[in-house]
């Protein structure tokens, strides 16, 4: 018999949960009847909950932790019909509400599987290039010259492109459609506090997330003057997050960036 902590109880069935690239998760069937998410991701599952309780404090849509250990992370199993409008406008609040303090988050967490460095800074241009570009830049799958060229980005343009006035947000942090549940509940974050555009530009990245999200979004708070000139410098740091955990067919988007800005 499988056993769920916290008071959970006796698990009846569960079935794998498709989409995870990272954690090994599924969906059980307590004694009770409830369904509920389990994950057992490589890292630590409490860093997973530190977020998702720190964005459900903010008005952020996301599932109930139910239990976490360092191991084992249950949560609430959600679904619903679309409502990416109203999404994208309580994202814009989430970001305009709790915008402040430093870049950077009380401890480092992990994006997917990787390790992400938070230690804090008042400049989001030198956060940016020293705690998101740089780090990745080992990754066995970016050729040298790619990464001379990120090295002299972040030793001056790209510093000079995202100085715009900006206040900390605090961010889901790997927003794309993947993290997005039945158009409305957000899952699977790497919390921090960041320009709200880098938010933006990865949820942009790969497509998938329907125009109703940006109105929201925009209609409650648009975004400044130059995004479209800072977008794809933003969406860096993702690429290179692909990079390394899935190879070098992410290493295109990367030159396609650079030779974009004229880096």
């Amino acid at each position: 018999m499988n056993v769920l902590p916290g008071g959970l109880g006796e698990v009846r069935s569960e079935r794998p949960l498709a989409g995870g690239s990272i954690a090994d998760t599924r969906v059980a069937t307590l004694a009770d009847g409830r369904d509920v998410v389990v994950k057992r991701p490589p890292t630590d599952a409490r860093l997973e909950a530190e977020g998702l309780t720190a964005l459900a404090d903010a008005g952020a849509p996301v599932p109930a932790v139910l239990h976490v250990d360092e191991r084992l992370l249950v949560l609430e199993h959600v679904s619903g019909s679309p409502a990416w409008g109203a999404l994208g406008e309580r994202l814009a609040g989430v970001h305009r509400g709790h915008a402040g303090g430093t870049f950077g988050w009380s401890r480092d967490n992990v994006i997917g599987s990787l390790p992400q460095p938070n230690d804090p800074d008042d400049d989001w241009p030198r956060f940016f290039a020293e705690r998101r570009i740089r780090p990745r830049l080992a990754a066995a799958a970016l050729p040298d010259h790619v990464r001379r060229r990120l090295e002299a980005a972040c030793d001056g343009p790209l510093r000079d492109l995202l100085a715009h006035g900006e206040r900390p947000s605090l961010v889901h942090g790997d927003l794309w459609s993947g993290n997005v549940v039945d158009g409305r509940w957000l899952i699977d974050p790497a919390v921090h506090r960041a320009d709200r555009e880098v938010e933006l530009a990865f949820a942009d990245l790969f497509g998938g997330i329907p125009d109703a999200f940006w109105a929201g979004y925009l209609g409650a708070w648009p975004l400044d003057e130059g995004w479209e000139e800072r977008r794809p410098a933003l969406q860096f740091f993702h690429l290179l997050v692909h990079v390394e955990l899935f190879g070098a067919g992410y290493v295109g988007g990367v030159v396609a960036r650079l030779d974009r800005l004229g880096w």
